[in-house]
């Protein structure tokens, strides 16, 4: 008879990168790296899932047989609703409107920067939310160290319900005058 060890499952955490119908290469190739992928496992999860968008970068995929993350990959489907909703943690690009959706389910999230779009009010919204610990912002050069010090726990759950307080962060961002 098998070692009872060897019945045991892992539980499947998956993480779900999206960057919507972007591109943003830079995101994709920092997920891909084997730094990324060692602080990922190291964290407890199993899958990477990523939405990679106009990008011309095509990640490694892999089963995750021989201990490593599981990886698979597409570019755009008609809904991600289903990912978000099964995901462990997001990782998203800061333009993508999947940031509150992932907020409002309560879903542990990493906002990266995308510094080479010219509008940057959604970059600074997300410095705004991380500033109130409802998720971790991070650039492709800074995203393996955020993985590596996050605590999920940390996070403070986003308030659904009244969007006023992010209205007048984003019409501030936007230059409207606060009412």
């Amino acid at each position: 008879m098998g070692d009872t060890e060897d019945n045991v499952k892992q539980e499947k955490k998956v993480v779900f990168v999206t960057v919507g119908t972007t591109l943003f290469d830079a995101l994709v190739r920092t997920v891909d790296t084997k730094e990324v992928k060692q602080e990922l496992i190291r964290k407890g999860y199993t899958h990477l899932v990523i939405q990679m968008g106009r990008g011309s970068y095509t990640p490694t995929k892999s089963d995750g047989e021989d201990g490593s993350l599981a990886v698979d990959y597409f570019t755009f489907s008609p809904s991600i609703a289903d990912h978000l909703r099964s995901a462990s943690l997001v990782i998203s690009h800061a333009g993508s409107g999947s940031i509150f959706e992932t907020l409002r389910l309560g879903k542990p999230l990493i906002v990266v920067v995308n510094e080479d779009l010219m509008d940057n009010h959604q970059s600074e919204l997300a410095e705004e939310l991380a500033e109130r610990k409802h998720l971790y912002c991070a650039h492709p050069q800074t995203l393996p160290q955020t993985i590596s010090d996050m605590n999920v726990e940390s996070l403070l759950p986003y308030p659904p319900g009244d969007a006023t307080a992010v209205a007048k962060l984003i019409n501030r961002f936007l230059g409207f005058p606060d009412d």
